[in-house]
């Protein structure tokens, strides 16, 4: 088994999707401890937002450059997708920024929406070509999203959701730590809650 562990908040010791997502790494290797576990970390080591001549890399862009395999972004796009689909369990600590994720996670996903690789145009619409995978999100926010008057502003699990739907992907699963900008007392009940999800999770998930 194989997993993906990406940390994508810019508040370094005081991120709560960073500390949360080390438990989760935790309790995986204490479930199975025979996992191979790859971090990358998209704000220390940040990743190019999509120009037009890095996209043409991996797709069709008019009035880019030519696509080079030398040229160094599009190695790095290369590396990018054939790292995120060599692995079984992609989790992932994406706090709300803005009602988003952040900029440094976005620019992660752009170079995972590769045609060819990770989803196909077909005669039917677009189809995603990495099922089987299982996503974690490890999500924060300040707010509470999951009801009026917020819901709608949710531009954070449900485009992670309709993302990686989009690649193909269902089985995406959540730990949610909401209400972390409202006082110690609410963010520590939020956290406690979230870390005591976190074995029932990890427990059922089908990563034998």
């Amino acid at each position: 088994m194989k997993i993906l562990h990406i940390d994508s908040s810019i508040s370094g010791d005081y991120s709560v999707t960073r500390a949360l997502s080390a438990d989760v790494i935790r309790e995986i290797k204490a479930h199975y401890p025979q996992a191979e576990i790859t971090y990358r970390d998209v704000v220390r080591n940040e990743i190019s937002h999509l120009t037009a001549d890095i996209a043409a890399g991996f797709r069709v862009v008019a009035g880019s450059q030519p696509a080079s395999d030398r040229h160094p972004e599009h190695q790095i796009s290369q590396q990018l997708v054939d790292e995120f689909l060599a692995h079984d369990l992609i989790v992932i600590a994406a706090p709300m920024y803005n009602f988003s994720v952040s900029s440094q996670l976005k620019a992660w996903l752009d170079r995972l929406a590769q045609p060819g690789k990770t989803f196909q145009y077909t005669a039917t619409g677009p189809v995603g070509l990495a099922e089987g995978k299982q996503v974690l999100i490890i999500s924060a926010r300040g707010g509470f999203y999951l009801q009026p008057p917020f819901d709608g502003m949710d531009f954070q699990e449900k485009y992670l959701r309709a993302f990686f739907g989009f690649l193909g992907i269902d089985a995406l699963h959540i730990i949610r730590a909401e209400g972390t900008s409202k006082g110690d007392d609410i963010k520590n009940q939020q956290i406690a809650a979230a870390r005591s999800a976190i074995s029932n999770i990890i427990a059922a998930l089908p990563l034998n």
